[in-house]
């Protein structure tokens, strides 16, 4: 190996692996079209409503992101499909299975949530596995809808203009199913108002008694996850 071509090789394998995640068909998910930067390894998906760095590692995304707003939520409201399915896109050995959730005692929790979508298309996208994290049942059905997806889309309503959403998990709590996914200790809901300059994160535990806390800054949930997402022009 010549000196020039080891240079080379070493400069690559030392970028983020966020930078081969290209997410092609869907830029305009991103604030300006700036990808978040993570040493984590992913793989970009497109979906109608939303957008998907998903860990081969894991079986669950490393984030989801939404861009909302008044129209898109104020829409037809779409039927909900419940028709949770594999994704086929991803190596069959880096998918969630559905064995995997089958009495495992946590909910197939969605990250971008079906009551955001706006079209058929996408609420049967919301379905896939991919955009799944084990989460414990009365936190997904309870202070995550009621107190964190809920409040998110009563703000998007209320924003002049595009709000943008990267929902995510992390930490290790054990795994599930024969594919091995994580179940995360910690879940978190980071919101951009662009118009107002403004940007906040829910961080709730993953557990059936965890209570809500105050939003934490966009800097501290930079330092928890290890994601730098890029936000342009936040005030504090």
């Amino acid at each position: 190996m010549s000196i020039l071509y080891r240079l080379l090789f070493l400069a690559v394998i030392a970028l983020p692996s966020s930078a081969f995640a290209l997410f092609d068909a869907c830029l305009d998910s991103f604030p300006n079209q700036q990808l978040p930067t993570t040493t984590q390894i992913g793989r970009d998906l497109c979906f109608e409503g939303f957008a998907i760095l998903y860990s081969p590692e894991h079986k669950k995304p490393i984030y989801v992101v939404q861009k909302l707003n008044h129209n898109r939520l104020n829409g037809e409201r779409q039927k909900r499909s419940n028709r949770f399915y594999e994704e086929a896109r991803l190596p069959r050995q880096e998918r969630a299975l559905l064995a995997d959730y089958r009495d495992s005692g946590y909910d197939r929790g969605h990250n971008a949530p079906a009551a955001d979508m706006h079209n058929e298309q996408a609420m049967a996208q919301s379905f896939s596995l991919a955009n799944m994290m084990p989460q414990a049942r009365e936190n997904n059905r309870g202070i995550w809808a009621k107190k964190v997806e809920q409040a998110t889309r009563h703000y998007a309503l209320r924003a002049n203009g595009d709000i943008y959403v990267f929902t995510g998990s992390t930490g290790d709590a054990g795994h599930i199913g024969t594919s091995r996914v994580t179940i995360p200790s910690h879940l978190f809901k980071l919101v951009y108002d662009p118009s107002r300059k403004k940007a906040w994160a829910y961080w709730i535990e993953n557990t059936n008694t965890a209570e809500m806390a105050p939003p934490i800054s966009y800097q501290e949930l930079m330092t928890r996850t290890g994601i730098d997402f890029h936000l342009p022009d936040i005030t504090p």
